[in-house]
């Protein structure tokens, strides 16, 4: 099994201090973040430090913004596809802020109780790359196989949930070819 209390064996570990104990144990749902510091700037270890309470405000202007935020995610997808992992799964990353989603009878508040946020390194008008797909399809798979309560119908974006606030991951992520990655790692080959 590729997830084990809580990591994904594939991605490198990095502990965020913005977490916490999920109230009910629940994991049922998965939102999709992206994220670039500087905006439009996809490289550094800006956002590492971000999530790590590390990030100085006087080294880009735009950090003085930010640098104060206590927020995290359970995972960040790098654009050559390196997984990071910040919080376990089983925790309460600090990803979706306020936010509500429709679940099945009720909508429901404080997304973080119970869903997984990753976070791909990108912006909403920038395309991103292939092997971000796939290390997502990757995780997504080995995801749900691990919660019963997780199914692809379960996973949406930031925007979705925060619609007046968010539009990540935006316009510039293929729903279709993720969907597509996932299906295909999904699939068991004929050998």
């Amino acid at each position: 099994m590729s997830i084990e209390q809580g990591c994904w064996a594939q991605a490198r570990q990095v502990a965020s201090p913005n977490v916490n104990d999920r109230p009910d144990g629940e994991v049922s749902a998965l939102v999709l973040h992206s994220i670039s510091l500087p905006p439009g700037v996809f490289s550094g270890d800006a956002i590492e430090q971000l999530f790590t309470n590390c990030l100085d405000p006087s080294a880009h202007p735009y950090f003085a913004q930010v640098a104060a935020l206590r927020v995290s995610a359970h995972l960040l997808i790098r654009r050559d596809g390196e997984a990071v992992q910040f919080a376990s799964f089983e925790q309460r990353a600090w990803h979706a802020g306020r936010s509500c989603w429709f679940d099945g009878a009720a909508w429901r508040g404080q997304l973080n109780d119970f869903t997984i946020g990753i976070e791909l390194e990108g912006d909403e008008q920038t395309a991103y790359r292939d092997a971000q797909y796939l290390t997502l399809a990757g995780v997504v798979r080995d995801l749900l196989a691990h919660y019963p309560s997780l199914t692809p119908e379960r996973i949406t974006s930031h925007a979705r949930i925060a619609p007046l606030r968010k539009t990540d991951p935006g316009p510039a992520f293929d729903w279709a070819y993720f969907r597509q990655c996932l299906a295909k790692l999904s699939t068991p080959q004929n050998s």
